[in-house]
């Protein structure tokens, strides 16, 4: 048995069968992680300027890069190990750089949250025994985490529900549009309008409260009415309902305050974007945004799209993470124009426009380390294949030594 980090469920019930040193057979996995298995179709290669080189060239050109730059940048680590990102935060103290990933302008005001203790949360395996009520908001499961729901949430058999979908739980999809979670729900969708999700919590908590909601009244009420009997519930919450939200984040809290038997968890995509929020957040006190000088600074300014946007950095290491597949077009032309130092293990948009590539292992298949799982728990990845590559952890530990 292995673990996949095909996405942050890490499910670790996956066999697979190596045969001369090459993944013949996998078994349990989904198709994203099957993908994720059978590693890069595109390896990357050292190179500088677009011109192949020898690793060690490759490192030595970036660590002068750096030592060049005046507001250098290090960003991602969400598709690295533990040690990597542990790694990556004493790298980016050394150079007085930017660190930042890309919970930055997805989940991690959210994670932020639940490790302030804002939300009550749970672990996944509680809510495969224990949760009868389940809410998917803004979240496509199906698509985004592929064995969420058969394996943590709606289909499996759990201590105290022994009969399982069928009869002991419930699974309600609140969206814009009727997603492939969402027609699982069994005629449990609520589709809101774009940008309609703090309309629907103020009408879902003025129905909670006992009052009349002014929203859709009829189905308001039928779905507090679901939520107030709930034993265990869980609200799922994508990208959806945080990017809807995110200038009253509040108002997510003071509905969590009105459903006491309700627990909160982020639908995290890359399979260890909770352990960098989780490390940087021990060492620092905050998840992601953050210039080290002399001491750590928190600022919307260091986020990756305001420091490409206000032209404040000079220098870019990309680790972990494929920033050109995911920013918006402006921001690209402004990182286009930098020195971009890409590490990762196959070719990805961002290798391509950088000027040094340093390629490492694939995590969990050909290096070993920890990551942490969407809720909380370390998991142990293991190394199945060997391979002559530097790990994640190993490149970012040469770099501090050679800037």
């Amino acid at each position: 048995m292995i673990t996949c980090t095909g996405c942050a469920l890490l499910c670790d019930d996956i066999e697979v069968i190596v045969e001369n040193n090459r993944i013949k057979e996998i078994k349990n996995a989904c198709r994203r992680g099957a993908a994720r298995m059978k590693g890069c179709s595109n390896r990357l290669v050292p190179s500088i300027d677009q011109k192949p080189a020898d690793i060690e060239s490759s490192i030595k050109k970036a660590a002068q890069i750096i030592r060049n730059s005046k507001a250098p940048v290090l960003f991602g680590l969400d598709n690295s190990t533990c040690e990597a990102q542990v790694k990556g935060i004493q790298f980016a103290k050394k150079i007085n750089g930017i660190l930042d990933d890309t919970s930055s302008f997805c989940q991690g005001m959210l994670i932020e949250s639940v490790l302030s203790q804002k939300f009550r949360t749970c672990s996944l395996d509680d809510i495969r025994n224990k949760a009868d009520v389940l809410v998917y908001w803004g979240s496509d499961a199906q698509d985004s985490q592929p064995r969420h729901l058969s394996r943590f949430s709606y289909f499996p058999r759990g201590e105290l529900r022994q009969r399982g979908y069928e009869e002991d739980r419930m699974a309600i999809a609140i969206d814009v549009r009727e997603s492939n979670t969402a027609k699982i729900c069994k005629g449990h969708f609520y589709r809101i309008p774009p940008k309609g999700d703090r309309e629907f919590i103020l009408a879902l908590i003025d129905a909670l409260s006992g009052k009349v909601p002014a929203y859709d009244t009829k189905k308001m009420l039928e779905l507090a009415g679901i939520l107030k009997k709930a034993e265990f519930g869980a609200i799922f919450v994508g990208i959806g309902l945080t990017y809807s939200i995110k200038d009253d984040f509040d108002i997510l809290t003071t509905l969590a305050q009105k459903l006491p038997n309700f627990n909160i968890m982020p639908m995290v995509g890359h399979y260890n974007m909770r352990g960098f929020n989780e490390n940087l957040f021990k060492e620092t006190g905050f998840v992601n945004k953050v210039k080290f000088d002399g001491k750590a600074v928190h600022d919307i300014k260091y986020s990756i799209m305001e420091s490409l946007n206000e032209k404040t950095v000079d220098a870019i290491v990309v680790a972990g993470s494929d920033p050109v597949s995911s920013l918006p077009g402006p921001v690209l032309s402004r990182l286009a124009s930098i020195p971009v130092i890409c590490i990762d293990p196959c070719v990805t948009m961002t290798s391509k426009i950088a000027t040094v590539t340093i390629p490492c292992a694939v995590s969990g298949l050909e290096s070993a380390g920890t990551a942490v799982r969407m809720d909380g728990k370390v998991i142990r990845l293991s190394k199945i294949i060997e391979s002559g590559y530097l790990t994640d952890e190993e490149i970012m530990k040469r770099l501090a030594e050679a800037v």
